[in-house]
């Protein structure tokens, strides 16, 4: 028999609304000229693409569902909904949304799908509701909660309780929380770092609910300077189409590009800003020969000014009015995703 489990989401949307308004309200009076705040652009494509994740949604159940009740019709296991057994699934799900979430990082078509959520620059409890519109790439991370009897309708339950959980702690508005919070919890502390783009912050946190997952994985970071949110490379628009499909048209290219057929694998299944050995070299290359001729062209600059100005009785012509050129700055070196 089917759970009769609350729908969760739809009696959290009035909470959500009510608080972004009193976020929205809070940064109109009292200002935070470091945080990242509001912008209205990106306020209406995280909630579009919000509610465009909601029809896909119900696209994509369709045949995750039919899955999800032949694995639970073939398992001889059942879990009974009970309150201490919801509580454990509970537990559990957040347990494999710990892995799941940490494989949409690191495997490049995965991160096609997630990328979504961390596409704005700006990090407000709006941020929460940027959710992504091919999230099919999620499903087989919970497959051995259903083949241990969990019903697919009571793991619809917990990954609803799951993803409210998740919309407070999008916020800049709320500091640390008690140590032991912290410790425990996924705080709005630590998904700041989460979503930040820093190379010592990038892929930490993956907790939903629990951040001890983190802890006993070794992906935690804790919050020090000020995040920096987006992307390594940001891609500045807010076509809902373009942040839904910006990675899988990236890796369409990549793949296209791609020499060797290990190479297009690659592309597709390692992490975002893999390179082959080759490439990654003549890369690492052009960048040093660059560095070392900005660094040469320097010197003879700082040489040829301090000759000058060593020999002030002199009538030679000045060269205090030398052409920048002779001092180009070399480019740094972007992590692509």
């Amino acid at each position: 028999m089917e759970p009769n489990l609350p729908d969760v989401v739809l009696w959290s949307i009035p909470a959500f609304v009510l608080l972004t308004v009193i976020e929205m309200v809070s940064y109109r009076l009292h200002p935070d000229e470091d945080a990242a705040g509001y912008e209205t652009k990106d306020a209406a494509t995280s909630v579009t693409m919000g509610l465009g994740s909601l029809g896909f949604d119900l696209l994509w159940k369709i045949p995750i569902l039919a899955i999800y009740m032949g694995v639970y019709e073939l398992t001889p296991l059942r879990v009974p909904v009970l309150w201490w057994t919801v509580l454990l699934m509970l537990l559990a799900q957040d347990f494999f949304y710990y892995w799941s979430h940490r494989g949409h990082h690191v495997i490049r078509i995965l991160w096609a799908c997630h990328v979504v959520h961390h596409s704005s620059e700006k990090f407000n409890l709006t941020t929460a509701l940027r959710q992504p519109w091919t999230s099919a790439t999620v499903w087989p991370f919970y497959l051995p909660l259903i083949a241990c009897g969990v019903h697919p309708a009571a793991l619809a339950f917990c990954q609803s309780a799951n993803l409210v959980y998740q919309f407070w702690v999008h916020t800049e508005r709320v500091g640390k929380l008690p140590r032991p919070f912290e410790y425990v919890l996924n705080t709005p502390s630590h998904h700041r770092v989460h979503h930040a783009s820093q190379g010592g912050y990038l892929d930490r946190n993956y907790g939903g609910i629990l951040i001890i997952w983190d802890r006993m994985f070794g992906s935690f970071a804790a919050e020090a300077e000020r995040p920096v949110y987006g992307l390594t490379k940001n891609i500045s628009t807010y076509n809902p189409l373009r942040v839904a499909t910006h990675e899988y048209a990236a890796i369409a290219r990549d793949v296209r590009a791609a020499d060797t057929w290990s190479e297009r694998a690659g592309r597709v299944f390692r992490g975002p800003g893999w390179q082959p050995a080759a490439k990654a070299g003549a890369i690492t290359a052009a960048s040093a020969t660059t560095a070392a001729s900005a660094t040469t062209a320097t010197t003879a600059a700082t040489t040829l000014t301090s000759a000058t100005t060593l020999t002030p009785a002199t009538s030679a012509p000045s060269v205090s009015s030398a052409p920048d050129t002779l001092s180009p700055q070399a480019p740094a070196p972007e992590r692509a995703l």
